[in-house]
Protein backbone atom coordinates (compact mmCIF):
# COMPACT_ATOMS: atom_id res chain seq x y z
CA UNK A 1 0.00 0.00 0.00
CA UNK A 2 2.91 2.32 0.73
CA UNK A 3 4.48 1.58 -2.66
CA UNK A 4 1.24 2.47 -4.41
CA UNK A 5 0.66 5.61 -2.29
CA UNK A 6 -2.48 4.12 -0.80
CA UNK A 7 -1.59 4.87 2.82
CA UNK A 8 -3.17 7.86 4.48
CA UNK A 9 -1.79 9.63 7.49
CA UNK A 10 -3.86 9.13 10.59
CA UNK A 11 -5.05 12.47 11.87
CA UNK A 12 -4.43 12.45 15.59
CA UNK A 13 -6.71 14.57 17.69
CA UNK A 14 -4.85 17.25 19.60
CA UNK A 15 -5.97 19.05 22.72
CA UNK A 16 -4.90 22.65 23.29
CA UNK A 17 -4.21 22.82 27.03
CA UNK A 18 -3.88 26.60 27.37
CA UNK A 19 -7.02 28.71 27.26
CA UNK A 20 -6.08 32.35 27.84
CA UNK A 21 -9.50 33.68 26.90
CA UNK A 22 -10.86 34.37 30.39
CA UNK A 23 -11.84 37.35 32.59
CA UNK A 24 -9.32 36.72 35.36
CA UNK A 25 -6.39 39.07 36.11
CA UNK A 26 -3.05 38.59 34.35
CA UNK A 27 0.29 38.99 36.08
CA UNK A 28 3.65 40.30 34.90
CA UNK A 29 6.61 38.04 34.24
CA UNK A 30 8.77 38.23 37.38
CA UNK A 31 11.32 35.57 36.47
CA UNK A 32 12.68 36.86 33.19
CA UNK A 33 16.43 37.47 33.74
CA UNK A 34 16.01 36.58 37.42
CA UNK A 35 19.03 34.88 39.00
CA UNK A 36 17.78 31.74 40.71
CA UNK A 37 19.99 30.88 43.66
CA UNK A 38 18.11 28.60 46.07
CA UNK A 39 15.34 26.01 46.38
CA UNK A 40 11.73 27.17 46.33
CA UNK A 41 12.64 30.57 44.97
CA UNK A 42 10.68 29.87 41.77
CA UNK A 43 8.18 27.16 40.96
CA UNK A 44 7.06 26.66 37.37
CA UNK A 45 3.94 24.84 36.18
CA UNK A 46 2.49 23.43 33.00
CA UNK A 47 -0.13 21.03 31.60
CA UNK A 48 0.04 18.40 28.89
CA UNK A 49 -2.31 15.77 27.50
CA UNK A 50 -1.52 12.07 27.36
CA UNK A 51 -3.07 9.53 25.02
CA UNK A 52 -4.56 6.34 26.47
CA UNK A 53 -5.58 3.17 24.61
CA UNK A 54 -8.98 4.84 24.49
CA UNK A 55 -9.22 8.56 25.20
CA UNK A 56 -6.94 11.04 26.91
CA UNK A 57 -5.88 12.22 30.34
CA UNK A 58 -4.23 15.47 31.37
CA UNK A 59 -1.12 15.92 33.50
CA UNK A 60 -0.32 19.02 35.58
CA UNK A 61 3.13 19.38 37.10
CA UNK A 62 4.82 21.79 39.52
CA UNK A 63 8.62 21.99 39.43
CA UNK A 64 11.17 23.83 41.53
CA UNK A 65 13.54 25.52 39.09
CA UNK A 66 16.70 25.54 41.24
CA UNK A 67 16.67 21.81 42.02
CA UNK A 68 14.57 20.63 39.03
CA UNK A 69 12.56 18.65 41.58
CA UNK A 70 8.91 17.94 40.88
CA UNK A 71 7.05 19.31 43.90
CA UNK A 72 3.56 18.28 42.87
CA UNK A 73 1.57 16.64 40.08
CA UNK A 74 -1.94 15.56 39.23
CA UNK A 75 -3.47 13.39 36.54
CA UNK A 76 -7.09 13.84 35.55
CA UNK A 77 -9.51 12.95 32.79
CA UNK A 78 -10.81 16.53 32.95
CA UNK A 79 -9.02 19.66 31.76
CA UNK A 80 -10.52 21.86 34.46
CA UNK A 81 -9.47 24.05 37.37
CA UNK A 82 -9.14 21.15 39.80
CA UNK A 83 -6.42 19.60 37.60
CA UNK A 84 -3.88 22.26 38.46
CA UNK A 85 -5.22 23.10 41.92
CA UNK A 86 -4.70 19.55 43.18
CA UNK A 87 -1.11 19.55 41.88
CA UNK A 88 -0.47 22.88 43.60
CA UNK A 89 -1.99 21.82 46.92
CA UNK A 90 0.12 18.66 46.86
CA UNK A 91 3.25 20.77 46.38
CA UNK A 92 2.25 23.21 49.13
CA UNK A 93 1.96 20.47 51.73
CA UNK A 94 5.70 20.63 52.44
CA UNK A 95 7.00 23.76 50.73
CA UNK A 96 6.03 27.31 49.81
CA UNK A 97 7.71 29.11 46.91
CA UNK A 98 8.59 32.77 46.73
CA UNK A 99 7.38 33.02 43.12
CA UNK A 100 4.90 30.87 41.19
CA UNK A 101 5.32 31.10 37.41
CA UNK A 102 2.97 29.74 34.74
CA UNK A 103 1.30 30.62 31.47
CA UNK A 104 -1.89 32.72 31.41
CA UNK A 105 -4.21 29.74 31.08
CA UNK A 106 -7.51 29.77 32.92
CA UNK A 107 -6.44 26.88 35.15
CA UNK A 108 -3.69 29.07 36.64
CA UNK A 109 -5.59 32.36 36.67
CA UNK A 110 -8.78 31.03 38.30
CA UNK A 111 -9.75 32.54 41.64
CA UNK A 112 -9.36 29.33 43.65
CA UNK A 113 -5.84 28.82 42.35
CA UNK A 114 -4.74 32.42 42.80
CA UNK A 115 -6.27 32.58 46.28
CA UNK A 116 -4.27 29.53 47.35
CA UNK A 117 -1.11 31.40 46.40
CA UNK A 118 -2.16 34.73 47.92
CA UNK A 119 -3.01 33.00 51.20
CA UNK A 120 0.64 31.96 51.46
CA UNK A 121 2.08 35.32 50.29
CA UNK A 122 3.41 33.79 47.07
CA UNK A 123 4.19 36.23 44.25
CA UNK A 124 2.43 35.32 41.01
CA UNK A 125 4.25 35.50 37.68
CA UNK A 126 3.00 34.66 34.20
CA UNK A 127 4.54 34.39 30.78
CA UNK A 128 3.21 36.68 28.08
CA UNK A 129 0.35 35.33 26.00
CA UNK A 130 1.63 33.32 23.05
CA UNK A 131 5.19 33.21 24.41
CA UNK A 132 5.84 29.62 25.58
CA UNK A 133 9.57 30.34 25.76
CA UNK A 134 8.88 32.51 28.80
CA UNK A 135 7.84 29.31 30.56
CA UNK A 136 10.79 27.41 29.18
CA UNK A 137 11.72 25.45 32.30
CA UNK A 138 8.26 23.92 32.48
CA UNK A 139 8.18 23.32 28.72
CA UNK A 140 11.45 21.38 28.95
CA UNK A 141 10.13 19.34 31.85
CA UNK A 142 7.07 18.36 29.83
CA UNK A 143 9.30 17.41 26.92
CA UNK A 144 11.41 15.21 29.19
CA UNK A 145 8.32 13.47 30.60
CA UNK A 146 7.04 12.84 27.09
CA UNK A 147 10.35 11.57 25.69
CA UNK A 148 11.44 9.43 28.62
CA UNK A 149 8.11 8.06 29.86
CA UNK A 150 4.99 8.80 27.83
CA UNK A 151 6.36 8.10 24.35
CA UNK A 152 7.83 4.80 25.56
CA UNK A 153 4.66 3.55 27.24
CA UNK A 154 1.20 2.34 26.33
CA UNK A 155 -1.45 3.21 28.90
CA UNK A 156 -4.54 1.06 28.95
CA UNK A 157 -6.64 3.35 31.11
CA UNK A 158 -6.48 6.10 33.74
CA UNK A 159 -5.36 3.79 36.55
CA UNK A 160 -2.55 2.37 34.43
CA UNK A 161 -1.39 5.84 33.38
CA UNK A 162 -1.52 7.11 36.98
CA UNK A 163 0.59 4.20 38.20
CA UNK A 164 3.24 4.39 35.47
CA UNK A 165 3.52 8.18 35.33
CA UNK A 166 3.58 8.42 39.12
CA UNK A 167 6.40 5.91 39.25
CA UNK A 168 8.39 7.90 36.72
CA UNK A 169 7.88 11.28 38.39
CA UNK A 170 8.48 10.17 41.97
CA UNK A 171 10.76 7.15 41.74
CA UNK A 172 12.76 7.92 38.62
CA UNK A 173 12.79 11.61 37.77
CA UNK A 174 13.28 12.99 41.29
CA UNK A 175 15.56 10.32 42.70
CA UNK A 176 17.38 8.50 39.88
CA UNK A 177 17.55 10.69 36.77
CA UNK A 178 20.72 12.76 36.64
CA UNK A 179 20.73 16.28 35.15
CA UNK A 180 23.69 17.88 33.42
CA UNK A 181 22.45 21.27 34.70
CA UNK A 182 22.78 19.92 38.26
CA UNK A 183 26.35 18.69 37.83
CA UNK A 184 25.11 15.22 36.91
CA UNK A 185 23.25 14.76 40.18
CA UNK A 186 19.63 13.84 40.68
CA UNK A 187 17.28 16.56 41.96
CA UNK A 188 17.24 14.87 45.38
CA UNK A 189 21.03 14.63 45.53
CA UNK A 190 21.50 18.21 44.35
CA UNK A 191 19.12 19.68 46.92
CA UNK A 192 20.60 17.60 49.74
CA UNK A 193 24.13 18.71 48.82
CA UNK A 194 23.03 22.36 48.64
CA UNK A 195 21.45 22.22 52.09
CA UNK A 196 24.55 20.62 53.60
CA UNK A 197 26.77 23.36 52.13
CA UNK A 198 24.40 26.05 53.34
CA UNK A 199 24.30 24.67 56.87
CA UNK A 200 28.09 24.45 56.93
CA UNK A 201 28.37 28.12 55.95
CA UNK A 202 26.10 29.33 58.75
CA UNK A 203 27.45 26.99 61.45
CA UNK A 204 29.65 28.74 64.05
Amino acid sequence: MRQHNMLQKVKRKRFPTTNSDHPYPRYANLVQDLEITHPDQVWVCDITYIRLFQGFVFLAVVMDVFTRSIRGWNLSSMLDKSLTLEALLQALQDRVPEIHHSDQGIQYAALEYVNALHARQVQISMSAQGEPRENGYAERLIRTIKEEEVDLSDYLNYADAYRQIGRFLEDVYNTKRIHSSLGYLTPLEFESAWRIRTEEKISP
